[in-house]
């Protein structure tokens, strides 16, 4: 049941007088639910009860974290129906994908759940002591992996489940021991609304403490501007825009206490045509790459905006057809008339840049809040005189740069601001002998691909969905997967303490049976 309140810990509430409503872009109406915005009385309690929570959290045994994570899950999915039909009135977004970003978030929570209750990745790391070294004794020196404190996590327009309310952000901070208070997407805040009642009632069922989650209704920047600024929250987790993400960084950097701020904000996720392979592959890529550009819109974040190949009739080919095919496609509904707004903008603007061309564009009517699919080409030279045509256009929009060498291509990719994903077409011996183009790339990316397509976010430990600034605020840390849980630990250290009053984690007998660096050697035997 959607009542449009936020959640204060366990409790519903609704004090604010600032309501908004949620919008369905397929329909282009607004649904009927009423949501009200957190008041500053509910933003302060919320962050009270974190603080008072994470007294008690902080100490919740990995198992009895594996167990709320799993219960998470299982909420989650007894949902069922009403999840998927909230969800599609509020995104526009076909049944397959609502089920199977579902599918993805409850993966997410049952990961994270199998990697508390196994418990290595707290990283401990033991020096015994050496009392008789000379000429300095040397002391017992034990380390491990803590949490930081309450975490606030944003939701993410394009993902209202595995980046939002329940998604990776969440389950990595509960993972490590962060209670998190969620600033819900006014876009989908009746989604928000009922994953955060699975999240309350996993916690009541696993008996954790109250405050371990909240979540805030907000339809503008206020309610975010007060959370980040509040002095007991520790760290936040962004994804979205770089200008919302740079706000958020910057608010953040200027608390007395400065906090880390992970967010990952654009891509234009570029895309590099080798010569020997746009001649032998060129063609099937090109019918590749326009699926892969129009996939849900364009509105994914390592969606291919940019392509850039050696001049020539390889290239001209791989154009033609790319342009002929994705014009061959269904277009497909945006998230919101914000979010297309924002596309036609940004294209818009994009199109009047001196030099640009339009190689396709679907000229047929469409319904509202559907976007028109388009590829551009410009030369090289012109790229690289006008920054302009380097930013983002998020939606299904990709441009084509035309170099006239290998050593134009390089230097296009080292101007390049940081990317989540850079991709090499390429037969294998070609790839060697340009091995400089993928030295430049590699170091503007974080995640490189091999013939392949950037959009798919494999969900795995080796999985790394980050990048340079401004991909990420933090290129050491990735958004997805279980080395996620990173950002929200610090690593800690216990000097000459008696075994008895050491966590389970460090001391000498190991119960929890977890493998340990112990005098330089990994091992999970006991001391």
């Amino acid at each position: 049941m959607i009542t449009g309140k936020n959640y204060i810990g366990n409790q519903l509430s609704a004090i604010g007088s600032k309501t908004y409503t949620t919008f369905n872009p397929k329909l282009n109406i607004e649904n009927k639910h009423t949501f009200f915005e957190a008041s500053k009385e509910e933003i302060e309690k919320a962050v009270v009860l974190a603080s008072e929570a994470f007294e008690v959290f902080r100490k919740v045994s990995g198992a009895k974290k594996a167990e709320f994570l799993n219960a998470i899950a299982d909420e989650i999915l007894a949902l069922d129906d009403l999840l998927i039909e909230t969800y599609r009135s509020e995104t526009g977004l076909p049944e397959g994908r609502a089920k199977g970003e579902r599918g993805r978030t409850i993966g997410q929570l049952r990961t994270f759940a199998d990697l508390v209750a196994e418990g290595s990745w707290v990283e401990a790391s033991i020096d015994t002591a050496d009392l008789d070294r000379s000429p300095i004794p040397k002391q017992d020196i034990r380390k491990m992996l803590v949490p930081l404190g309450p975490v606030v996590v944003f939701g993410a327009s394009n993902f209202p489940l595995a980046y939002s309310t329940a998604g990776g952000d969440t389950a990595a901070a509960f993972a490590a021991g962060c209670p998190v208070i969620v600033k819900s997407h006014p876009m989908h805040a009746g989604t928000g609304e009922l994953v955060s009642a699975a999240i309350i009632k996993a916690a009541t069922k696993t008996g954790m403490p109250n405050g371990v989650f909240s979540n805030l209704n907000s339809s503008g920047i206020e309610v975010g501007v007060q959370l980040v600024e509040h002095p007991a929250v520790k760290a936040v987790g962004f994804t979205g825009s770089i200008r919302g993400g740079r706000a958020l960084f910057d608010l953040a950097s200027k608390r007395p206490e400065p906090i880390p701020v992970f967010a990952e904000m654009g891509s234009i996720n570029p895309v590099v045509l080798l010569p020997e392979a746009t001649i032998t592959k060129g063609v099937d890529l090109a019918k590749t790459y326009a699926k892969s550009i129009t996939l849900g819109a364009g509105q994914f974040c390592t969606n291919p905006g940019l392509l850039i190949g050696i001049k020539g009739e390889a290239l001209t080919n791989f154009i033609t057809t790319l342009s002929e095919e994705i014009v061959k496609i269904e277009p497909s509904c945006m998230l919101h008339p914000n979010i297309i707004g924002n596309f036609e903008r940004n294209k818009t603007n994009a199109l009047q840049q001196s030099g640009l061309s339009v190689t396709a564009e679907l000229d047929s009517d469409v319904a509202v809040n559907y976007a028109r699919q388009t590829v551009t080409t410009v030369e090289g030279k012109t790229f690289l005189e006008n920054t302009t045509l380097h930013q983002e256009v998020f939606g299904p929009f990709s441009m084509v740069v035309q170099c006239q060498d290998i050593e134009q291509l390089e230097t296009i990719i080292n101007t390049l601001e940081g990317q989540l994903t850079g991709t090499i077409i390429a037969e294998n011996e070609e790839a060697l002998q340009y091995n400089t183009v993928i030295d430049a790339l590699q170091n503007r990316v974080g995640r490189i691909i091999f013939n392949g397509v950037p959009t798919g976010v494999e969900v795995c430990p080796s999985m790394l969905h980050g990048g340079p600034y401004p991909a990420s605020t933090d290129s050491r840390f990735t958004a997805v997967g279980i080395h996620s849980i990173k950002r929200w630990v610090r690593p800690f250290s216990y000097q000459s303490w008696p075994n008895n009053l050491l966590p389970d984690e460090l001391k000498n007998e190991n119960p929890l049976g977890i493998s340990r660096l112990v005098n330089g050697k990994h091992t999970d035997s006991k001391i």
